[in-house]
């Protein structure tokens, strides 16, 4: 989202990186897309072996020094190459941290808590308009990649010395001291089961017990619903990207001036991020894969509306409807997916989620730039948008329902209280 904000300079000034053309601006944007589909299926394959915690500050770590790197950058091929690598660790933790919010938040919070941490996805996108704002001076725009090395100062410190390691998946993994250890310590329950007495549970299929990662998604159990959330991930990051990107292109040639394209970002992303949050509560009560449906639905009709010539605060309301459509449902499906697999799954569930959902986050940017460089009416882009979103609603439908996606059988209280004789919120399932 930096990088949008950067490139009309990059595309005027050729003493920055070097003479971009249109085309090569384009492909610079994918870069970043492609390395988090990577990103996001290595942290996939190796997350639910190696635990969440590794994961995550590998990618804190990765993502920061490339982001900050890219500052530096003097021409066109070092520049993509960074932004591949920023992209791969960006990737990493958008997989990661949907399985460690599904194994440390209570039952019936998962999704108000999963849509809090990926509200940070729009919420950046507000903030890279703001400080680009701020960045008036064609050469301040390098200042805006070394914000992204902040983490490397504000939040690997608190990460390694406060985020510790699921004790679910230490659990699931045979490591059954530590993950006492860990709940006594957080006041996060285990499951009423250890792993050795995990066989006879009847709701679990042998196929799913015996593998981990990715090798666990295809078995019978979760290979049709793992198509299908792979799916409806990718229709959410379609419209995502293409919005973002052709928005206020969409808007400009519609009648607005160029004054309006922050507006309209801003409006976007803020009605994800209000949006998805009470979607989020809804779901909790109802279940996420109705109320994705729901959003679908409402991302389809404001996106069709959007062409009907209608008053400016209209149009406003409309676009914060689409953001909730599109960034908003793909937080909740981040939430229901996360969900959706058992622990030895988690991760590999997720990053496919997130991996293969990155192909639309790749091809929105070009589908809108096709259908805009065709020469079409604007409402004719809105349209298809919109008929991508009816997709989206189809295939949630017929995703299988998961027998731990309904409602889950009380836990065992909380082991022990938190240091300091404080009782967690999280021990109450």
């Amino acid at each position: 989202m930096v990088y949008g904000t950067v490139v009309p300079v990059l595309l005027r000034d050729p003493s920055q990186l070097g003479t971009l053309t249109t085309a090569q601006a384009g492909a610079l944007g994918s870069y970043a897309l492609i390395g988090v589909m990577v990103g996001a299926l290595i942290a996939g394959a190796v997350g639910d072996h190696i635990g969440r915690r590794r994961v995550m500050v590998t990618g804190i770590v990765w993502f920061s020094v490339a982001m900050g790197a890219s500052a530096f950058a003097t021409d066109l091929t070092v520049f993509g190459s960074l932004r591949f690598l920023t992209g791969i660790g960006v990737g990493a933790l958008v997989a990661t941290v949907g399985a460690l919010i599904a194994e440390f938040a209570p039952p019936h919070r998962r999704n108000v808590y999963n849509a809090i941490v990926y509200s940070g996805v729009p919420a950046g996108g507000v903030l890279a308009a703001l400080l680009a704002l701020l960045a008036s001076d064609g050469g301040d725009w390098r200042v805006l990649f070394l914000f992204g090395a902040a983490p490397l100062v504000v939040l690997l410190p608190v990460t390694l010395l406060r985020l510790p390691e699921s004790p679910k998946w230490l659990q699931a993994r045979g490591h059954t001291v530590r993950a006492r250890q860990v709940s006594e310590r957080t006041g996060v329950p285990l499951p009423g089961t250890a792993p050795s007495e995990a066989a006879a549970e009847p709701g679990l299929e042998a196929a799913a017990k015996t593998k981990i990662g990715f090798a666990a998604l295809a078995t019978r159990r979760y290979a049709l619903a793992t198509l299908l959330l792979g799916l409806t991930s990718c229709s959410a990051l379609l419209l995502t990207y293409a919005l973002n990107t052709w928005l206020p292109e969409i808007m400009g040639q519609s009648g607005y001036g160029a004054s309006f394209s922050l507006v309209f970002l801003l409006t976007l992303n803020g009605g994800a991020i209000v949006g998805g949050l009470i979607a989020s509560r809804v779901a909790d009560r109802f279940g996420p894969q109705r109320v994705i449906a729901t959003t679908f639905v409402l991302a389809a009709v404001s996106l069709a509306l959007l062409t009907q010539g209608l008053p400016l605060g209209l149009l406003l309301i409309l676009v914060a409807v689409a953001g909730v459509g599109t960034l908003g449902t793909q937080v909740l499906i981040y939430g229901f997916v996360s969900h959706y697999y058992d622990t030895v799954a988690r991760a590999a569930g997720v990053a496919w989620c997130a991996g293969f959902g990155r192909l639309g986050g790749i091809g929105g940017p070009v589908v809108g730039g096709a259908l805009i460089g065709a020469g079409l009416p604007p409402a004719d882009a809105f349209y298809v948008f919109a008929g991508v979103a009816v997709l989206g609603t189809l295939v949630t439908c017929f995703v299988p329902r998961q027998a731990a996606e309904r409602s889950p059988a009380p836990a065992a209280p909380a082991p022990g209280p938190l240091p300091g004789g404080g009782a967690s919120v999280l021990a109450h399932e």
